[in-house]
């Protein structure tokens, strides 16, 4: 497969309208994730992945003809790079509510031709995007039976994608079926897809999340990484990794909760029954300590660095603001650490050989890495966390996370292995080069800014991507992941509570913001309604729900502010899912919008 598929979740929703819809105005607001994928797309060397996320980012804002447009361009500029001409069809596809009706069916064959060219020229995500798009397309252009033959080729080869897109593939049959009217099929694949209807969400990846399971990146499997090391992926929020050796078997963190380590750990019973001896905590987060109860074993060592103990207690005192995060299991603080480390030591037990090796993360004050020279793995926890510790937490250090790359790049190994599935895929060896210069530069750029209290908004807005990226086209991604909250963290470490322009000497809250706006609006309701309809059809998400919260705030039994509050929040969702779990979660907690898992088969390898 030559062009890499989206991971981290890019929805697609290929619907061809009947009425003639209008062309969205621009935004207000500006959409980093928009302007920033879309801008690195066009670079001649980029990933195509990047090029994917961008096209999800035009449909997620509601500019599908604004994306057709400018893929249509770079297509033409870059013939070389045959996930463009996909994209052009499968935007141009998407636009054709935009059309008027007796040209309609003549733009849509004409994006049909641009993904046959698409397919042809990359069987691997061109078939991909084909089969998504036709599973769409109305009887009349007779492209169901070419829409189940794509997606069950893209099924049977799915190994070969960077992430999980099982529920993408399982809804794109579970229409392509409806519309050959096997109602049966249609049924099944939804099923195994995770929705109740046809009309639900987009979300493309295996995530899942709801109240009480919290989020999960994909659906459970055992992840073999080297002989002998496995990784139990999806069975809470965060990985436990377990390396087996004929003198027992060391863990590598413990889970969130007692019932969803047990299970990981039943999955590794299924390889192994040799005891459990060591655990090794990466940092005291609640995802990596919460089930430590089920992993540990009579005679069980557990270790970590020294100053877990006063990391621990930040969790113990944090409140769990979003409890979608990890659901309504009890998370174990209750943790006994029988061994802390100081500094670098090695540790052999069995035949396996490890370096136990303190580092200044990004996350959290007390981080350890776990070498395996041998295997040439290197553990890292959450070191790399694009958030640099929660958002909602005060910890986290960019000099550390900059620090932590470095260590990286010194010990060399050949493979990353995060506490998160889609960093251990993207945060790789290939892209650590490039993201330390690039963050580097950012570093660089903006700390003088910070220093002076330049408002964080605007050096946001700024959307600074660094030349050096441009040379690095694994680095891109991680980069984009990482820069906001890179940014913000540096701010919020560094800068003043009052900032240049005065933001902050004034502090107002959102109901006095609103009770403003009520005024301007004469204390009418009618003024909210038109506003947050407006920024919806512009495609301005975060607008539209501030708006809406705060008619809300003063009209709390308007019904057509709730709705506007509802789309809003979904418009949010499919712009998140691609580039922010964290964001997407809380979203999803808002709308109360849970996401069943995939039913499907999964791989154990990779």
């Amino acid at each position: 497969m030559t062009a890499r598929l989206a991971a981290l979740p890019w929805m697609f929703f290929f619907g061809v309208a009947c009425a003639t819809d209008p062309r969205p105005p621009p935004t207000l607001a500006q959409n980093r994730e928009l302007g920033s994928f879309a801008q690195a797309a066009a670079w001649p060397n980029a990933e195509p992945l990047i090029a994917i996320i961008a096209a999800q980012e035009f449909i997620a804002a509601r500019h599908e003809r604004d994306g057709y447009e400018y893929f249509q361009k770079l297509a033409r500029e870059q013939p070389q790079r045959p996930v463009l001409v996909s994209l052009e069809g499968l935007l141009q596809a998407r636009a054709a509510g935009e059309i008027a009706l007796l040209s309609r069916v003549s733009w849509v064959e004409d994006a049909i031709r641009k993904l046959d060219r698409g397919a042809e020229a990359d069987p691997g995500a061109g078939r991909l995007l084909r089969g998504l798009v036709f599973a769409d397309l109305p009887e009349r252009f007779g492209k169901a039976k070419q829409a189940v033959a794509d997606l069950e080729a893209s099924l049977d080869s799915r190994e070969s994608f960077p992430g999980d897109l099982d529920r993408a593939l399982y809804r794109g049959l579970a229409r392509a079926f409806h519309t050959q009217g096997n109602e049966g099929r249609s049924r099944e694949m939804q099923q195994r897809a995770g929705i109740r209807s046809l009309d639900d969400g987009e979300v493309a990846s295996n995530f899942s999340v709801g109240a009480e399971e919290g989020f999960r990146f994909t659906n459970p499997k055992l992840v073999r990484e080297a002989d002998g090391v496995y990784v139990a992926e999806g069975f809470d929020f965060a990985n436990i990794a377990f390396l087996v050796d004929a003198a027992g078997v060391v863990a590598i963190d413990a889970g969130t909760t007692a019932e969803t380590a047990g299970a990981a750990k039943k999955a590794l019973r299924q390889i192994t029954d040799a005891p459990i001896r060591l655990v090794i905590l990466t940092h005291s987060h609640w995802d990596h300590v919460g089930g430590l109860a089920a992993i540990r074993e009579p005679g069980t060592v557990v270790i970590a660095r020294a100053d877990f103990a006063g990391e621990l207690r930040r969790m113990r005192s944090s409140q769990r603001t979003f409890s979608w995060f990890f659901g309504k299991r009890p998370v174990g603080l209750d943790v006994r650490v029988d061994r802390t480390v100081s500094s670098k030591e090695s540790l052999r037990f069995g035949k396996l050989e490890l370096q136990l090796i303190p580092v200044s993360g990004g996350e959290t004050d007390d981080a350890l890495f776990i070498h395996l020279p041998r295997q040439g793995l290197l553990f890292v926890g959450d070191a790399f966390m694009p958030y640099l510790g929660p958002p909602f937490l005060s910890e986290g250090s960019p000099d550390g996370y900059l620090e932590a790359l470095a260590q990286v790049r010194a010990l060399a190994p050949r493979r990353l292995i995060h506490g998160h599935p889609p960093l251990t895929r993207y945060f790789n060896m290939d892209a650590a080069p490039g993201l330390e210069m690039a963050l580097r530069g950012l570093h660089d750029r903006y700390l003088p800014d910070v220093l002076r209290s330049r408002p964080i908004a605007d050096i946001l807005h700024d959307e600074y991507l660094p030349p050096s990226l441009r040379e690095a086209p694994k680095a891109v991604l991680p980069y984009l992941l990482v820069r906001d909250h890179f940014l913000q963290r540096l701010h919020l470490q560094n800068a003043g509570y009052w900032q240049a322009d005065g933001e902050g000497m004034e502090v107002l809250t959102r109901s006095e913001w609103a009770a403003l706006l009520d005024e301007m609006g004469q204390r009418s309701e009618a003024p909210f309604v038109r506003l947050v309809e407006n920024l919806l059809a512009r495609g301005d998400g975060p607008l539209a729900l501030n708006v809406a919260e705060m008619g809300l705030l003063r009209h709390p039994a308007n019904e057509k502010l709730q709705r506007a509050r509802a789309k809003a929040l979904s418009m949010l969702i499919e712009r998140y899912g691609p580039v922010d779990p964290f964001r997407f979660i809380i979203y999803s907690q808002w709308a109360n919008a849970p996401l069943r898992p995939v039913a499907g088969p999964t791989a154990e390898g990779r």
